[in-house]
């Protein structure tokens, strides 16, 4: 630990001598916009004098709650379409004391990778047009090379569209950004079969502080395994990922029933929490109560013949049958999920889910089953004005083998499930109700969830959990940790000293970015 604070010193020495001094006769905005004009292509720079500033920061904002005239914007959008100009706009950014958020598909819940909570100036690196694909099977592997601006239904349409028995376990929304995504883990309808998408991630291409492009052996390995679920955007911009690609049978089966409280849903839920987490790794049951009802969405890696028996042993109350299962190709199952159809090239429609309202989420782990008494009051919650759902995805199978430490996900052996509350609101609304009701919802169910920490999900961010606080221009450890424990569990300290190694002067920062730890705690 030690050696670490020398060579994070060192660094922070180094960078602040040959990056963020600014000649005085020119503002940071004045010397990073004429750096950026000299060193990338002028169609790929969109400043606020632009006509279409407008239309390119806005293009893949998901949560229309940060579109607003008092959001706080970057001074410029860099339309990225090579590493090159990756690097270029972070030496640019380094040189002249101007900090870079970075966007892949726009979908962070917090709007935090193209607007700040507090007045700054900023550049925004969209890496949307960094989309490239590509499938190998040398030497029996399959893997693939995929660029942070893709998105997920695009990978999964390629990888398919090589090999129909081919899949990669990421999530269910197909317009995600790779980037983003994998950065924060990464579940889906495969995660108890193959993990989250960071646990098939195998090689990376980062720019770091210096602008340098870094591969994994270029990198180490403590930084690689830092970027694999630990808010990589903490740590540099990753360009391009490298994963192993899984197996999926010909034909898998879907299945969405409805279950109401007449019809018994409260003891299907109860018993739900037992079976879900230990059913064979090849099936995932996930659940979405809203109103008085909840869907049980299945995903099995195999025919319904072979499924029916396991289900009606398992949870003979959901009462599965035949005429519930739909058979189908692994990409026409994920296009069903999300669209209720099997039209797999809507997997490649970039705007399919675009925003349409106002969004507030959060999200809880649940280690031990909720009493069957405690539904009833649950479902209550959902009979209240502003009342949203939620989203309950089952753990266990592969992902209960895999060490909390082995990436920066702790969220591991012991978790029956995730919970994600997700409110709506309309542009004709405040939002108050909505705000309100998933607030005090998430506070009334804190009873019966993880505690010390409460465990939350990095991916579902949430500025209510806790927000950096920067002091002599570097976010501090002590209150990072407040909200950095609750993603990270006992991961959070080594994400801090890997920062303080990388990025010690703490350049890529947001309201929730990985404070450097310059020593040992």
């Amino acid at each position: 630990m030690a050696l670490f604070r020398c060579l994070a010193i060192a660094l922070a020495l180094s960078f602040s001598s040959c990056y963020l001094s600014t000649p005085s006769s020119a503002t940071p905005s004045d010397g990073f916009l004429r750096c950026l004009s000299e060193k990338i292509p002028s169609e790929l720079i969109f400043t606020r004098d632009s006509s279409n500033f407008n239309d390119v920061l806005v293009s893949t904002i998901r949560n229309l709650k940060f579109h607003t005239n008092t959001t706080v914007k970057p001074i410029c959008v860099v339309t990225v379409t090579d590493a090159s100009h990756v690097q270029a706009a972070v030496r640019c950014g380094r040189m002249n004391g101007v900090r870079l958020r970075v966007r892949s598909g726009g979908h962070d819940y917090e709007g935090l990778s193209y607007r700040s909570e507090r007045s700054e100036v900023f550049g925004v690196v969209d890496l949307a047009k960094l989309r490239a694909i590509a499938v190998s099977t040398d030497k029996g592997v399959p893997m693939a090379w995929v660029d942070s601006g893709a998105t997920i239904g695009e990978l999964y349409y390629t990888i398919a569209k090589n090999n129909p028995e081919l899949a990669f376990p990421a999530g269910t929304c197909p317009t995600i950004g790779v980037g983003g995504h994998f950065r924060g883990g990464g579940m889906g309808m495969l995660l108890r079969k193959y993990g989250l998408s960071s646990d098939n991630v195998v090689d990376a291409k980062l720019v770091n502080a210096n602008g340098d492009l870094l591969d994994r052996m270029a990198m180490g390995e403590d930084l690689f395994w830092a970027i694999r679920g630990g808010s990589g955007e903490s740590f540099g911009i990753v360009v391009s990922w490298k994963v192993n690609l899984v197996k999926v049978p010909s034909k898998v089966t879907v299945f969405n029933i409805a279950k109401t409280l007449d019809q018994g849903t409260i003891d299907v839920l109860t018993k739900w929490q037992y079976v879900a987490p230990a059913l064979p790794n090849d099936i995932i049951v996930r659940v979405m109560v809203q109103g008085q009802q909840a869907i049980f969405q299945s995903l099995f890696l195999g025919t319904c013949d072979k499924l029916l028996p396991t289900m009606t042993s398992r949870l003979p109350e959901l009462n599965v049958t035949k005429a519930d299962c739909s058979e189908m190709s692994w990409l026409e199952s994920a296009a069903f999920i999300n669209f209720g159809n099997n039209e797999t090239t809507a997997l490649l429609n970039r705007s399919s889910t675009g925003a349409s309202g106002f969004v507030k989420i959060k999200s809880d782990y649940v280690r031990r089953a909720i009493p069957k008494g405690a539904w009833q009051k649950i479902f209550s919650w959902f009979r209240k004005n502003g009342a949203g759902l939620v989203i309950l995805e089952p753990h266990g199978g592969f992902m209960g083998t895999i060490p909390a430490g082995a990436t920066p996900y702790p969220h591991r052996r012991g978790v029956l499930y995730n919970i994600q509350y997700i409110t709506f609101w309309s542009g004709n609304d405040d939002g108050l109700t909505a705000k309100s009701w998933v607030s005090n919802f998430y506070g009334f169910m804190g009873q019966y969830v993880t505690n010390s920490p409460r465990e939350a999900y990095v991916n579902y961010r949430d500025l209510d959990i806790g927000e950096n606080v920067v002091v002599n221009d570097v976010s501090t450890f002590d209150n990072g940790k407040v909200w950095g424990k609750k993603y990270f569990g006992a991961n959070f300290q080594r994400l801090a000293v890997v920062k303080g190694m990388v990025d010690p002067t703490d350049y890529f920062r947001n309201e929730q970015s990985i404070p450097p730890l310059l020593q040992s705690y």
